[in-house]
C-alpha cells in the first residue's frame, strides 16, 4: 500500500508542471478542489452535473472544460480547478484531501461519503477552513459529517441522497414470495456500508427474512464472501453501498451465476455491471447539479453555506438485467419487469440507457442566465435554516442522547 501512495504522490508532482504550462495563476481567482472518490458511472455523472453548472454560469469556457476533462488541473480565466481522483482507494483519498489543503483551495467539492468524511475531519479544527460542498453522500449523520440538516460545521454543505430501504428490500418478496434467507456483503471500514447494511437487515427481518452477512476489506475478498454466503444457503444477495459494490459487481455476478443466486443492488446503474436488479436512487447527475448550484451561489456571494441546510434528494427507480438473470438461472416476474425504468437484454437496455449514461436526465434545461439564476436562488432559498429549525433539530439530538 505504501508503494501505491508514493506512486500517487509522484504522479501528482509529475502532473503539476504540465497543468501549469502556459497558464498564469491569479490570486483573485477562486481555486476549487474537485475531489472524486473514483471513476464509475455514478460519480462521473455527478461530476458532469457540476461542470455543466460551471459552464452554464460562464465559470468555464468550452476549451477550459475540455482541458479539465482530460484530467489536468485548470488555471482558468474565472476559476481554478484542481482535479483529483482517488481510484476508490481510501489512503489515496486521504492524500488527495491533504494535497488540496496544501494548495490552499478556497472550496472542496467532495464526491462520496468517504471523501467528504475525510475532508470534514481534516478541516474540523482549522480556523479558516475552505468550504466543503458534497454530493453522493447517503449517510452524512452516521458518518460524522453533520449532526442534522441544520446542525453542522459552518463550512460544510451539500446534498444527501435518500433511499427507501424498506421499499427496495420489499422487491425481494416480489421476486420470490417464498424467499427465506438472503446474504449481504458489508465493508466494515466504510460507514456508508455499515449504515446501509443495518437498514437492509432491519427491512429484511421485518419481512421475516434471515440475513447472513459476509465482511470484506479488499476487492480480493469478494470471491470468498460470495462463496461463504452460498454455503450458508442464501437465495439472493442484496448489498449496501461500498467499494466492493462499486468496483466488484462484475465479479460478484460471475460468482453468483455459478450458484444460481440473483444479485440485488441499491441503484439501477449497477445493472450495467451485472446486478440482476437495481432498486434505489437514480439521479446522480442531479446531485452534481445541486453541488454546482451551491458552489456558484457561494462564489457569487448569494448564500452563506453556514445558513443553508443539507439538501435531501429522492428519486427512486428500478432496473433489471435479464442477461444476469439468465446466467443465474432465475426468473424475473412480469410485475417486477413492468415496474422497471429500463431492462437490459442481450447487453442493451430497452430505453437507450447505457453504462456511461444510465439516467434519463443528464443535461441542464436550456434557459437564459437570468432565469437560471433566479431558479437556482429560489431552490437555495428553500434550504435556508431558520432559528426555529435549528432549535428543533438541536432539541431532537439532545433528546436522543438522553
Amino acid at each position: 500500500m505504501r508503494g501505491r501512495v508514493l506512486l500517487f504522490a509522484a504522479l501528482l508532482m509529475a502532473a503539476l508542471p504540465l497543468s501549469l504550462t502556459g497558464l498564469a495563476q491569479d490570486d483573485d481567482i477562486p481555486t476549487v478542489g474537485l475531489l472524486n472518490i473514483g471513476h464509475d458511472s455514478g460519480t462521473d455523472l455527478s461530476v458532469k452535473g457540476v461542470l455543466d453548472v460551471f459552464q452554464a454560469y460562464g465559470f468555464l469556457s468550452e476549451e477550459e472544460r475540455a482541458f479539465l476533462e482530460a484530467g489536468q488541473d485548470l488555471y482558468g480565466e474565472k476559476l481554478n480547478v484542481l482535479w483529483r481522483n482517488a481510484g476508490h482507494d481510501i489512503p489515496t483519498a486521504n492524500l488527495v484531501v491533504e494535497d488540496a489543503l496544501d494548495r490552499g483551495v478556497d472550496a472542496m467539492l467532495t464526491i462520496s461519503t468517504q471523501m467528504t468524511q475525510i475532508a470534514a475531519t481534516a478541516t474540523r479544527e482549522m480556523e479558516d477552513p475552505p468550504v466543503i460542498i458534497f454530493s453522493l453522500v447517503g449517510s452524512p449523520y452516521s458518518a460524522g459529517i453533520a449532526d442534522a440538516p441544520c446542525v453542522k460545521p459552518d463550512h460544510v454543505g451539500g446534498s444527501q441522497f435518500l433511499i427507501p430501504y424498506d421499499h427496495s428490500v420489499s422487491l425481494l418478496r416480489l421476486w420470490n414470495p417464498e424467499l427465506e434467507r438472503i446474504g449481504m456483503i458489508v465493508a466494515p471500514a466504510q460507514q456508508i456500508s455499515v449504515y446501509g447494511g443495518r437498514l437492509i437487515q432491519q427491512a429484511a427481518e421485518e419481512l421475516g427474512l434471515t440475513v447472513e452477512v459476509a465482511a470484506v476489506t479488499a476487492l480480493s475478498d469478494i470471491n470468498l464472501a460470495v462463496e461463504a454466503l452460498a454455503n450458508k444457503g442464501v437465495e439472493a444477495i442484496f448489498n449496501p453501498f461500498s467499494f466492493a459494490v462499486f468496483v466488484g459487481t462484475p465479479l460478484m455476478q460471475a460468482v453468483t451465476a455459478e450458484h444460481g443466486i440473483p444479485l440485488f443492488a441499491l441503484a439501477p446503474l449497477f445493472t450495467f455491471d451485472g446486478a440482476t436488479v437495481g432498486a434505489g436512487f437514480n439521479d446522480t447527475y442531479g446531485e452534481g447539479v445541486i453541488q454546482g448550484r451551491m458552489l456558484v451561489a457561494h462564489l457569487n456571494g448569494d448564500i452563506d453555506i453556514s445558513e443553508i441546510r443539507i439538501n435531501q434528494s429522492q428519486n427512486f427507480a428500478i432496473a433489471v438485467n435479464l442477461d444476469s438473470a439468465q446466467a443465474q438461472r432465475v426468473e424475473i416476474p412480469d410485475e417486477l419487469l413492468e415496474m422497471a425504468a429500463f431492462v437490459i437484454e442481450d447487453g442493451v437496455s430497452n430505453t437507450g440507457a447505457t453504462r456511461e449514461s444510465p439516467e434519463v436526465n443528464t443535461t441542464l434545461p436550456d434557459m437564459p442566465i437570468q432565469e437560471r439564476r433566479a431558479a437556482d436562488l429560489a431552490f437555495l432559498a428553500a434550504l435556508e435554516c431558520t432559528p426555529e429549525m435549528i432549535a428543533e433539530q438541536q432539541a431532537t439530538l439532545a433528546g436522543a442522547d438522553e
